[in-house]
């Protein structure tokens, strides 16, 4: 397995961000519904925003659907439980935490490591990938050490690598990639990718001839963050949906994933497959840069899918940067949040047709 950049081909529609929350109105994981959950993930992310480093964050129950707030304090429970939601008594504060991802960053350098946030278990999760071997992984590990339970070490077969390909293809120079999502400015047309996708191509063409024109790229971001917008060259159809490969599924608005969330991946190379969002705001060093700010999930991915869209039912959620494992045996992939992508390129999924 290898933790490599993904592609996929979507559709999406940004919708305004509830601003009220009701914890009552939870509902159990892959509900046809993804509405109601993710407003009541917003109202337990505005709660631990309120909180400040009282809270380490939230994640969604797996067994009751409703969203879990960490708290350092009683008073902070109580507060939290008299907002209808269920609170958690944990050791790290989100300040323990951020403080210890910085160590991780400074104290362990080289590719082959990701890491990120478990607010279910209140630690960093440090990964290494298949090259983290012998002298190096003792040096990982000692690193840790000195950093204390705030953080644990994990390993997983194969290599952090990108993963070029998706969820309907496009092509470029050499290499497949996956579109993401679809979306527009005023009256004008493009479709996001990942960046490493954008990087390696100028034109991009609905098959490997290229002889069917997509469009051009106008802006790409890799590393540090991993997406790219494409703009449609006249006369392409550019639908609101995210090709299922049994069918399809419109794209109404977008979110910010959270910790719990089940979610759909599409992708060019290996379809649509289901898994549960682990982290948010987790930093992978691939082989070619550092990217930061990803959503990690369990779904699995393969080379060709890179770009491609994460979904929850209508709701667009990021673009397939890479991971490891394949879809045999399973994975973990990364990905990149669609809202940062579409609040730098000043475009949005709604109104595509």
């Amino acid at each position: 397995m290898s933790f490599t950049k993904l592609s996929l081909r979507h559709a999406a529609v940004i919708g305004a961000a509830a601003t009220a929350f009701f914890f009552a109105t939870a509902v159990a994981p892959g509900a046809a519904n993804a509405a109601a959950p993710h407003a009541t993930a917003l109202g337990a992310a505005n709660l631990v925003a309120g909180l400040g480093d009282r809270s380490a964050g939230f994640y969604l129950d797996q067994v009751t659907g409703k969203p879990v707030v960490t708290v350092t304090d009683d008073a902070a429970a109580a507060l939290v439980r008299s907002s209808g939601a269920t609170a958690r008594l944990v050791r790290h504060s989100a300040a323990a935490l951020s403080s210890a991802a910085g160590q991780v960053d400074r104290t362990i350098p080289g590719s082959g490591i990701a890491w990120g946030v478990d607010p279910a278990s209140n630690q960093v999760v440090i990964t290494v990938d298949s090259t983290v071997t012998g002298a190096r992984y003792a040096q990982v590990q000692a690193a840790a050490a000195k950093i204390g339970d705030t953080v644990r070490v994990e390993q997983t077969p194969g290599v952090f690598s990108l993963r070029i390909n998706g969820g309907t293809a496009i092509y470029g120079g050499q290499y497949r990639c996956s579109l993401g999502f679809n979306v527009r400015s005023g009256s004008t047309y493009y479709f996001l990718t990942a960046g490493h996708c954008g990087n390696i191509a100028s034109t991009w063409y609905a098959n490997s001839a290229h002889t069917s024109l997509l469009g051009t790229t106008s802006g790409s971001s890799f590393p540090g963050n991993d997406y790219a917008i494409v703009k449609f060259a006249s006369g392409v159809a550019h639908p609101g949906t995210v090709n299922l490969y049994s069918g399809s599924q419109t794209i109404s608005s977008s979110a910010n994933a959270y910790v719990g969330e089940a979610v759909k991946r599409s992708g060019s190379t290996t379809g649509v497959h289901s898994g549960t969002v682990q982290q948010t705001g987790a930093t992978v060093r691939y082989a070619e840069g550092t990217v930061t700010g990803l959503i990690r999930t369990n779904v699995c991915a393969e080379g060709g899918d890179s770009g491609g869209s994460l979904f929850d039912g209508s709701i667009a959620l990021g673009l397939t940067s890479g991971g490891s494992g394949n879809c045999s045996s399973g994975g973990t992939t990364y990905f990149q949040p669609v809202t940062e992508a579409l609040s730098v390129y000043g475009v949005t999924v709604s109104g595509v047709a």
